[in-house]
């Protein structure tokens, strides 16, 4: 082999090897710029996922702030509702005590049914008290209730005896022992009445059906 043939075969392998090296270098790029591009749609993913999170505690955050805020509105109407009741129903217990008052004067009314100037003058005077007093009743938001002749209702009233009568429908209050009275719409006390029954109902005292 002579000296040109030498030169010519070291040009052919230096030529391929500048082929493979060029080979190598885009094969390194294209790998570099997918790298690159997994790196990139990773972070994408990741920047969604961290948004997402971010979402759900601000989610989870306003449902608490809105939770809180509706326990202390409640509160609060909880606490208006009490004083409010509290002022209403204040005078409950002075109430019950002034009651049986009452029902003495009108025990005494009914009783004094003679004649003369001394029952006149008895009766005016206890007329005068009783008018007196159940104005102050009324006053304080006490209101008397006298069922007779009205439906039974076991909310107001209490049933003392079952008696039949053929001029009354069942379940009419007949007669009433004792009226029943309301402060402020709040049942002070019952009334104590006798209820009609259908032909044939045994009579005698029924049991409290407000119990």
């Amino acid at each position: 082999m002579n000296q040109e043939d030498t030169e010519t075969a070291k040009r052919s392998r230096q030529a391929q090897q500048e082929e493979i090296s060029a080979k190598e270098a885009d094969s390194q790029r294209h790998d570099e710029g997918r790298a690159a591009d997994s790196g990139e749609e990773m972070s994408h993913e990741q920047l969604l996922l961290t948004l997402q999170d971010a979402q759900s505690k601000a989610d989870q955050y306003w449902n608490q702030l809105l939770s809180a805020r509706a326990e202390v509105e409640n509160s609060r109407r909880r606490s208006e509702r009490d004083v409010e009741n509290a002022h209403k129903y204040a005078l409950e217990k002075f109430v019950r005590e002034l009651l049986p008052v009452k029902d003495s004067l009108e025990l005494g009314m009914a009783a004094a049914v003679g004649e003369g100037p001394g029952f006149e003058k008895l009766r005016e005077g206890m007329e005068l008290t009783l008018k007196m007093l159940g104005g102050a009743l009324e006053k304080f938001g006490v209101s008397e209730g006298d069922p007779k002749g009205n439906k039974f209702n076991p909310e107001l009233h209490q049933a003392m005896a079952v008696q039949e009568s053929a001029a009354a429908e069942p379940n009419t209050v007949l007669t009433v022992y004792q009226k029943g009275y309301l402060l402020n719409d709040r049942l002070i006390r019952p009334a104590m009445v006798v209820v009609s029954g259908a032909a044939g109902e045994k009579k005698g005292p029924s049991v409290d059906e407000r119990a």
